[in-house]
């Protein structure tokens, strides 16, 4: 086992641990707040046209192209170098929503623009997503992100003691803020890919955390005459290996998707590696810190004694 002959004490940082999570949260927050988060289409609503090109073509060339004629669009490598992806943004307020002929109008005249100075563009795919569509899709997204964290919260306090539930939600709410005032802090897009992988990072989070709580648990009831703080020292140092090998391996995964992948999933595996990173911090630093700060005791883990009575009843 990793780490076998090392003894490390995980909660004598606690404090600096606190200091960290709370600067991350506040900046997290404060972005979110002022600059918002750039939302891709999925919820903002507009149009994507999907366009080809006889050879490889620079996103950047395009998207200046586009500009000159007036059309301000994000425009990306999709699949191959010769895919191109333009994403043009919905009509401003006071503008009248495009009907589908205007749509239609609307991808026939930017691929004129391109073919005027590339022949042989072609027009792959074109789709619309009206605002209406893109405000429920962040009504749900955020709707589902609630129901997730409250089931959990129910599970681990049935599962565990309802001071566990709480270190648990507590860890996952920490996550996800994070990880989405970083895209914030970034503006990296974000769209219903990244949502996803949110969504995924709290299940990642949670599982390393129920693994630590569950050992946890144990110690607490078979180490008697340790502190709280010593038992979950030694139930931190007996998982760290579990930990790390199982972050660093699914890293490997996401980090293949970062740098091998279409851009079109680079927001989805940065979400997954910020997440990952920040899960495994806060099932030591967070959940595991809350237990002490709310008193946690051998006393309240170990299970009652059935009286003489309770015995005699049972077949």
């Amino acid at each position: 086992m990793l780490f076998k002959d090392k003894f490390i004490e995980f909660m004598s940082l606690r404090k600096t641990a606190l200091v960290i999570s709370l600067i991350l949260i506040l900046i997290s927050v404060g972005s979110l707040v002022v600059r918002g988060l750039n939302l891709g289409i999925d919820f903002t609503g507009g149009t994507v046209v999907e366009v080809a090109y006889p050879d490889s073509k620079s996103p950047e060339a395009v998207r200046v192209l586009l500009k000159e004629n007036n059309y301000e669009a994000i425009v990306q490598h999709f699949g191959s170098s010769s895919d191109i992806l333009i994403r043009l943004a919905p009509p401003k307020t006071g503008e009248t929503a495009s009907s589908a002929e205007a749509k239609a109008e609307l991808s026939e005249s930017i691929l004129e623009v391109l073919r005027q100075e590339t022949a042989g563009v072609e027009l792959r795919r074109v789709e619309f997503v009206g605002p209406q569509i893109g405000e429920e899709l962040r009504e749900q997204g955020g709707l589902a992100m609630l129901m997730a964290l409250g089931g959990i919260l129910i599970y681990v306090a049935l599962r565990f003691e309802y001071r566990f539930a709480v270190g648990a939600v507590a860890a996952l709410v920490h996550d996800v803020i994070i990880t989405v005032g970083f895209f914030s802090v970034t503006q990296i897009e974000f769209d219903l890919s990244v949502l996803a992988a949110v969504l995924a990072v709290i299940g990642y989070s949670l599982n390393d955390t129920i693994v630590v709580f569950d050992r946890q648990r144990e110690n607490f009831r078979i180490l008697r005459e340790e502190t709280p703080t010593q038992v979950l020292n030694i139930s931190l140092n007996q998982t760290l290996s579990r930990t790390l090998i199982t972050s660093f391996t699914t890293l490997l995964v996401v980090g293949a998707l970062f740098l091998f992948g279409p851009e079109t999933i680079t927001g989805f595996s940065v979400a997954l590696i910020i997440g990952i990173l920040i899960g495994t911090y806060s099932s030591i630093y967070v959940a595991s810190n809350l237990l002490l700060v709310m008193g946690i005791t051998k006393e309240a883990l170990i299970p009652p004694e059935k009286n003489d009575e309770e015995l005699d009843a049972l077949p």
